[in-house]
C-alpha cells in the first residue's frame, strides 16, 4: 500500500513541472484554463483511485487476518480434543492425542487468495495513475 503515496508524488512532480508562470513581457498568461482543468482531473483521478485501492486493502487485510485467525484457531481445537471410541471392549477411551484427519495445510490457500486480491486491488490504482499521465499531457497555449 505504500506505493500509493508514490503514485500520487509522480503525479504532482508532472504537473508541477507543466505549470508555466505568465509572460511579463507580452503581459499575457500562458497557463490556460483548459490545462487547469486538466491538471486538478489528473490529481483527483489518481488521488480517488488510490483512496479506492487503499479503503480496499484494507477490507480485504482486515478479513484475511480475521480468516487466518479462526483457521488457525479452529485446528488448534481440533488438534487437542479427545478421540471417543477405539480400544478394546472394556469401556475405556482412547487416550487423547492429536486428531489426524484435519487437513493441515489449507491456510496456504486462504492466503494465495487474499494475496490475489491484494494484487487486484492495487492495479486499481496503477489503472488510475495511468488515466492521470494521459490527461495531464494534454494541453493547450493561451496566446498563440
Amino acid at each position: 500500500a505504500g506505493v500509493l503515496g508514490i503514485y500520487g508524488l509522480i503525479v504532482a512532480i508532472i504537473i508541477a513541472g507543466r505549470v508555466t508562470q505568465p509572460d511579463n513581457a507580452l503581459g499575457m498568461n500562458t497557463y490556460s484554463q483548459y490545462n487547469g482543468w486538466a491538471h486538478i482531473g489528473a490529481g483527483l483521478t489518481c488521488g480517488l483511485s488510490c483512496l479506492a485501492a487503499g479503503a480496499t486493502i484494507g477490507m480485504i487485510g482486515e478479513t484475511g487476518v480475521m480468516a487466518t485467525g479462526l483457521r488457525a484457531e479452529g485446528n488448534m481445537a481440533r488438534m487437542f480434543r479427545s478421540i471417543p471410541g477405539g480400544g478394546g471392549g472394556d469401556g475405556e477411551e482412547a487416550a487423547a492425542g492429536p486428531d489426524t484427519s484435519v487437513q493441515m495445510g489449507d491456510e496456504n490457500k486462504l492466503f494465495v487468495g487474499m494475496l490475489i486480491m491484494l494484487i487486484f486491488s492495487e492495479a486499481l490504482a496503477l489503472y488510475g495513475l495511468i488515466v492521470a499521465l494521459i490527461v495531464s499531457q494534454s494541453s493547450y497555449s493561451c496566446g498563440e
